[in-house]
């Protein structure tokens, strides 16, 4: 079969596949129709949603940083004159930025900046002294999927629990924790809160296990530098 020849089969194939395709269109019209609009209206919710998750994250993370400046405010010196945006007490700057992060975790409590205003109003709560709100919110912090933030509320909340006299509830936590560390919170850091709270309820022999344990694991890290000083006495 000579070039000319082969040409022209595959041409004829072409066309015919060409009037297939267009008969099968021209017999499913509608059915082409809807689904083209189907699909379009599909791309418009896509690009709709996009858009709007990134305006309200925008929004969220514009809120939190504010509530951050608040709690990170300084100060007054004792004396000096009231200015706008320095508190006279840690309690009135905890109050005032607690405010803030409970509106944040309010309105975005679905995006990752309102699982942040979770935690941050469960440690506000629990620095004005309201364990039991500050449990809720850091119980909500510890649901959320980024496991650096899950993880620093998890350890706060056994601080918690220990504060409130529920050890056995705190142990299970840092136990949790050292098991599965994160960026945020390393196995050395839940063990070293682990054998303070043994120390604390004079178990010194399992607080002394913990601080040597630690203490050969980091050994040129702050946490080993820590436990060394725990088990030379230097509490």
């Amino acid at each position: 079969m000579d070039t000319r020849t082969r040409h022209a089969l595959k041409k004829d194939k072409f066309a015919q596949a060409t009037a297939s395709s267009m008969s099968w269109v021209s017999e499913h019209r509608s059915s082409v129709l809807r689904w083209a609009i189907g699909g379009a209206a599909v791309l418009v919710l896509a690009v709709g949603a996009l858009i709007y998750w990134n305006v309200r994250s925008t929004a969220a993370d514009s809120a939190l940083g504010a509530a951050m400046d608040t709690y990170d405010a300084p100060l007054a010196q004792p004396g000096a004159p009231a200015e706008n945006g320095i508190y006279s007490t840690a309690t009135e700057r905890s109050k005032a930025a607690n405010e803030q992060f409970a509106a944040v975790a309010k309105q975005y409590g679905w995006l990752p900046e309102g699982a942040k205003a979770h935690y941050f109003t469960g440690i506000t709560d629990e620095e004005l002294g309201q364990t039991g709100a500050a449990e809720t919110e850091l119980k909500t912090a510890a649901g959320a999927g980024d496991r650096n933030l899950s993880n620093l509320a998890k350890l706060a909340l056994a601080g918690l629990y220990h504060q409130t006299a529920r050890d056995a509830q705190a142990i299970d936590l840092y136990n949790a924790l050292a098991a599965k560390p994160s960026e945020t919170v390393s196995a050395s850091v839940a063990q070293l809160d682990l054998a303070d709270l043994y120390a604390a309820a004079g178990k010194q022999d399992q607080a002394r296990a913990l601080w040597a344990k630690v203490k050969d694991a980091d050994k040129d890290g702050a946490a080993g530098s820590i436990a060394a000083q725990k088990l030379g006495g230097k509490q």
